[in-house]
């Protein structure tokens, strides 16, 4: 039996402002936790509000990365993504967020190089 405590364990951080149901979030979290435990080459912090993570992995990188931006957008509005390419598999993936939602960031960051480091 899962209890609304179960799901969302370990998603304290997502902020009132997202809009994604309460039980989708365990498996959107999964999906980042897949692409930085399998891409995640690089982790910059760039500025307080500037995250820049670059990835390495297959061809389709870039429309993998773009997909997941977007749908993260529609549901968290604050976050402003940017995916730029300049080969096939790498990926220079920017995550800009207004002063109001830095502690998501931050917990985005931690989160990146956590999963990452257990690969």
């Amino acid at each position: 039996m899962t209890s609304s405590n179960s799901v969302t364990a370990g998603l304290e951080w997502v902020p009132d402002a997202c809009t994604l149901p309460t039980t989708e979030r365990p498996l959107r979290q999964a999906e980042f936790d897949d692409l930085f435990a399998n891409t995640v080459d690089k982790s910059e912090r760039l500025s307080r509000q500037h995250l820049r993570l670059t990835l390495t992995g297959p061809a389709d990188l870039q429309a993998t990365v773009q997909d997941l931006a977007a749908r993260e957008n529609e549901c968290c509005s604050f976050f402003a993504f940017t995916v730029a390419s300049d080969a096939p598999g790498r990926v220079v993936f920017d995550i800009e967020v207004p002063a109001a939602h830095v502690h998501v960031l931050d917990a985005l960051a931690d989160r990146a190089i956590r999963v990452r480091s257990t690969r």
